[in-house]
């Protein structure tokens, strides 16, 4: 349902991965957007981490990897990195889906990964408030 952009072989342009993306084309172009003029990062279109994640417009800060948004059909995943302080500090303003997917975040040190899909405005809305966390820093 939600597939990702597998072929390694052949690197997407950013363009080719909004219409991938189908129905959420536009807040893809959004958070992206957002990213780059918000946060101020810059953008690299890769494949990271093996062969079922598939490409992603990494966004960082000064070499540090800010997150990765992966296209996918008609949705996006975002995948970031947040302490549990930082975790701590967006759960109560978030939705109940979200806070879910914050309980079940793959643990890494003092916070974890999060794999967060964005199919509509609210996960918009929630992912942008985790991203400000991360990008506060």
């Amino acid at each position: 349902m939600y597939d990702r952009m597998l072929d390694k072989q052949r690197k997407p342009t950013f363009d080719e991965m909004c219409e991938y993306c189908g129905k959420g084309k536009e807040l893809f172009i959004r958070i992206n957007e957002w990213l780059l003029e918000v946060c101020q990062t810059t953008q690299e279109i890769c494949f990271p981490y093996g062969n079922n994640y598939g490409w992603a417009a990494a966004h960082r800060k000064k070499k540090k990897l800010v997150c990765n948004v992966f296209a996918e059909r008609d949705a996006f995943t975002v995948m970031l990195r947040l302490s549990n302080q930082q975790f701590h500090l967006a759960y109560g303003q978030v939705e109940k889906e979200t806070q879910e997917c914050i309980d079940n975040k793959y643990p890494c040190g003092d916070g974890g990964w999060l794999h967060y899909r964005v199919t509509g405005a609210a996960h918009f809305c929630d992912i942008q408030k985790l991203l400000e966390m991360k990008c506060a820093l």
